[in-house]
């Protein structure tokens, strides 16, 4: 068994559950209801406190702030949580606040993500794997982001919108609706503009996928075409393409609207 390095400065809760191999670097701090997965590295300076769950592997940075009290003036200090995958990084001055019991009570973070510094994940949050946040990004609460979007610097996401799989926020964005996924999305407000090709294709996404993406993004906005109507030729000409059916079954979930 590979013991955890605990610097003597840091400050660890007897209650604290530290996996093997973990790093805890000068002034860090651990409350008790905290567990650490395996090989996890506290950089220093670091606080991690409430009930907060972390998977294996995850990196924090100096100051980052994890796992404390939502900013909800509705919160009474109920008991809810933090739940986090493995392998994720947190940079410098990183928030991610506990859940409240009007949202389910509890925030969660899934793998692989990279948050650079100063961003912030409101309560009850829900952030996908591979995603990318930019430096200051920000997240009100109850929002979700899916798997390998980007959002990026200085962006604002308005409560309980949703970002789709591989959307691409461009820097100091506001998004005040649910951003689809595979598209650029940009502005204060923001506005759609087009699919990612470039993007899709250094992930590796099929010609035939982004061709239907993109023909699928024309129905939408560059027809005369009602959305309703303009979903139904989606359906019937592109719907074998699975990324064009998550698409149209995106929008048609939608609660908030769409930014168009």
């Amino acid at each position: 068994m590979r013991e955890a390095q605990v610097h003597p400065t840091a400050v660890v809760h007897p209650g604290a559950k530290i996996g093997e191999g973990c790093r805890l670097g000068p002034y860090s701090v651990v409350g008790g209801d905290v567990t650490l997965g395996p090989d996890c590295e506290l950089v220093s300076h670091a606080v991690i406190q409430g009930v907060t769950e972390i998977a294996e592997g995850c990196r924090f940075f100096p100051f980052c702030s994890i796992g404390l009290e939502p900013q909800d003036l509705k919160y009474k200090g109920e008991p809810t949580r933090v739940v986090i995958g493995s392998r994720n990084t947190f940079r410098e001055f990183v928030t991610v606040h506990a859940g409240t019991p009007g949202g389910g009570g509890v925030t969660t973070i899934a793998d692989r993500n990279l948050f650079m510094a100063y961003t912030h994940v409101a309560h009850d949050c829900k952030v996908g794997s591979g995603t990318i946040f930019a430096n200051a990004a920000t997240l009100a609460g109850h929002v979700t982001v899916e798997d390998f979007s980007v959002i990026g610097a200085f962006s604002g996401v308005h409560q309980f919108c949703r970002i789709g799989a591989h959307a691409y926020i461009g820097g100091y964005s506001v998004i005040t609706q649910d951003a689809l996924p595979y598209v650029l999305t940009v502005g204060n407000r923001a506005r759609a503009f087009g699919i990612n090709h470039i993007g899709l294709k250094r992930k590796n996404f099929s010609e035939e996928t982004i061709t239907g993406l993109r023909r699928a993004y024309r129905l939408l906005f560059h027809s005369k075409l009602t959305t309703t109507r303009a979903l139904a030729r989606i359906d019937e000409e592109l719907g074998e393409i699975p990324e064009v059916a998550y698409l149209s079954a995106f929008i048609r979930s939608s609660e908030r609207g769409i930014v168009k």
